[in-house]
């Protein structure tokens, strides 16, 4: 194969992949050759040394080798898993490795095999172990890829061995990485002694040494940052040159609205509120990120701006993640007018299912501007929503959102001022990197009166207790949220769902007691009337799975138990703990769970530790990396593969203030020298730079 054919062309073309494996790519984001040169290992193993097993330190995750002696597939005597054991020696001594539910592996490991294990290594009855490891079997030991040197190891989808991973990719390398163009300027990877993109590929997937592989990690990262932040700086200009609407914003109007509630804003919340006062006065638009942990009392803050939109004849919107959410704040919003603590201001709710005839009317009055303030979802950024003169927009939950949606959402008004919420607190650390487009607030100060919340961490075989434990909260009048993973049982995991265990505590554990069921393939309106009625208390405990991450606001609310918790994310375990702890009493948070991966034992430590969501969100940062933090969809235009803002903060400032440069010396990239720079964005952010221009 040619090395000059394009890296452009589709990754079936690849001798060994084709087009039904290619569709199996596509689940790991990789459509071109390009793509696929670009899909990293997430680890390596240093195979050029193996440690004995007989050395191997019990409580650590290791990577252990040798030749299988037998195998033993069997039920379990403690549960009705599947058990399947694999002894493996290395002539210093043995270890069994052990899997759970996947018999259909025995068949991969024939004796006399070699294999290479990685995982905890766990000593039990007087035996070294490691449960559920990644492995590989070597047929060949002269192979060059994976035998005798530093090893990647990559992210795969069904149909991928690591073994056939490696094999493709050296292949790619060959043919290909010739034809790559560099997009970063010989004179800026000098002036940062950068490695050139060639050598920097080769030596990330078959790094010769530590310290090469360490030079392409740093060129490859300051690529991602460097184009990252030209694509934020490219936004912020496209948003703030552009003119906006300068409110008028008396000091008497912030002080009324500060004064308006049966309780003090706390400082944090005052010192927000000038800071959103500020840039709504500004004749630029205003594009905010607001920051604060699960009831720390953002909405009252995207409400002041409302608020002050209003007083000056202006519409706002407020754009919510789930219908859930948006009929609370509707709700909320109301009943806040009628209590006189906002201004008499005509709210309207706008979500997909409304009938015709409320459709229809809704659509009228937004267009007329007889609704001051519209609250709803998604729904909100189709073609048929128009507002007469809209001045201020709220985005709440935005990592449920892209960019794209924020900008559908902005167009409806002539550059309108922008707050974007998230309870999902951003590590200080990533701000810079995710959101150079944006100026940051943060409430990083509870209201007064609130409980404290302790979170415990309980084996699965204590759950019996637990539920006395829970028993007790509601006799004291308190309600309860029990949350699974499922919704439905599965016999691969073996784990309790939400449908099964809530017809069992039903009729055994809480037979006296009044239980409701929500989870997210229930039609939309049934898990409303559920949630009402938790929240007035016709039920006393909840049984739901993760739909209620972003639910409704019940003070009563004071016990909560994840059951399997190792299946969650840490944000999602701290949104979930965010449910309960929101009225003046102290609140219990169990945690059911028994992890066995590093990271698992990880989250579920950082969860126990502490309540502060912006510890948690930077212990998930450390974890999970932040290729992962957020997400495609959620960092609105890509992620990290290799850069990384905790480690490499010093990196991620150098290639901000060169894309500063650039952008300032030509906004439009169109001076010939800037080319391969402006292919390179369209290449990594489709469509991104037409769209700026749009705009």
């Amino acid at each position: 194969m040619p090395v000059t054919r394009s890296p452009s062309i589709s990754v079936q073309y690849l001798k060994g992949v084709g087009p039904s494996r290619k569709a199996l790519l596509e689940n790991l984001g990789v459509s071109t050759v390009e793509d696929f040169l670009y899909l990293f290992p997430h680890r390596y193993e240093d195979r050029r040394s193996i440690s004995k097993i007989a050395q191997a330190r019990v409580g650590e995750f290791q990577a252990v080798s040798g030749k299988i002696l037998r195998t033993s597939g069997r039920k379990s005597f403690f549960s009705r898993k599947n058990l399947l054991e694999v002894v493996l020696d290395d002539k210093s001594g043995r270890i069994i490795a052990v899997w759970f539910n996947q018999p259909y592996l025995e068949k991969q490991f024939v004796p006399g095999r070699r294999c290479f294990c990685y995982g905890k290594v766990e000593m039990y009855q007087n035996r070294l172990q490691i449960v559920s490891p990644e492995f590989e079997i070597i047929d060949d030991e002269k192979d060059a890829l994976s035998l005798n040197r530093i090893v990647p190891v990559y992210p795969l989808t069904k149909g991928f061995s690591q073994k056939m991973m490696r094999r493709l990719m050296r292949q790619c390398l060959e043919s290909y990485v010739e034809a790559i163009e560099d997009p970063l300027p010989v004179a800026l990877r000098n002036t940062h002694r950068l490695i050139n993109a060639k050598r920097s590929l080769r030596q990330i997937h078959f790094p010769d040494d530590p310290n090469v592989q360490s030079e392409a990690v740093r060129r490859l990262a300051f690529e991602e940052f460097y184009f990252f932040q030209i694509a934020t700086v490219l936004r912020r200009m496209s948003v703030t040159q552009a003119p906006g609407i300068a409110h008028r914003i008396p000091e008497a109007l912030i002080l009324k609205y500060g004064r308006g509630f049966p309780f003090e804003l706390t400082g944090a919340q005052k010192r927000v509120m000038r800071e959103i006062a500020r840039d709504m006065a500004k004749p630029s638009p205003m594009l905010r990120l607001l920051q604060g942990d699960v009831a720390s009392g953002k909405t009252l803050m995207a409400l002041f701006g409302c608020a002050a939109a209003f007083e000056n004849g202006f519409q706002s919107v407020m754009m919510a993640p789930t219908e859930i959410l948006a009929r609370q704040h509707f709700n909320t919003i109301r009943a806040m007018i009628a209590e006189g603590q906002l201004p008499k201001m005509r709210v309207g709710l706008w979500i997909s299912g409304l009938p015709k005839k409320e459709h229809d009317e809704m659509l009228r009055k937004i267009e007329k501007g007889e609704v001051d303030v519209v609250i709803g979802t998604h729904a909100l950024i189709t073609q048929e929503v128009t507002f007469k003169r809209l001045s201020f927009v709220v985005i709440d939950e935005q990592h449920k959102f892209g960019v794209g949606q924020r900008g559908l959402l902005t167009e409806k008004g002539s550059n309108p001022d922008v707050l974007i919420m998230t309870a999902t607190p951003i590590p200080r650390t990533l701000t810079l990197s995710l959101y150079g487009d944006l100026d940051v607030s943060v409430i990083d100060e509870y209201p007064k009166g609130r409980g404290s919340i302790m979170t415990s961490l309980h084996k699965p075989e204590d759950a019996e207790k637990i539920y006395e434990k829970v028993k007790k909260q509601l006799r004291e009048g308190r309600q309860a949220y029990i949350v699974y993973p499922l919704v439905d049982e599965s016999d691969t995991l073996d784990l309790k769902s939400a449908e099964e265990m809530f017809r069992r505590l039903k009729s055994q554990e809480f037979k006296e007691y009044r239980l409701g069921l929500v989870h997210g393939r229930m039609k939309r309106e049934d898990v409303e009337k559920v949630m009402v009625k938790f929240k007035n208390h016709e039920l006393d405990i909840l049984v739901s799975t993760t739909v209620l991450e972003v639910g409704i606001d019940v003070a009563n609310a004071g016990v909560m138990v994840i059951e399997h918790a190792e299946r969650f994310g840490l944000a999602q375990l701290h949104q979930l703990r965010g449910r309960i702890g929101r009225g003046a009493h102290d609140s219990l948070c169990y945690l059911i769970g028994n992890a066995i991966t590093e990271d698992g034992v990880r989250r579920l430590e950082a969860i126990v530790s502490t309540t502060d969501g912006f510890k948690i969100a930077e212990y998930d940062l450390q974890i999970r990396g932040p290729g992962h933090y957020f997400g495609r969809v959620q960092s609105g235009l890509t992620e990290f593969k290799v850069a990384n803002p905790l480690t490499q903060m010093d990196l991620l400032k150098l290639a901000r203030g060169e894309a500063s440069l650039l952008i300032e010396k030509d906004p439009k990239l169109v001076q010939p020298d800037h080319s391969r720079i402006r292919r390179a964005i369209a290449r990594k952010f489709p469509g991104y730079l037409d769209s700026l221009q749009a705009g």
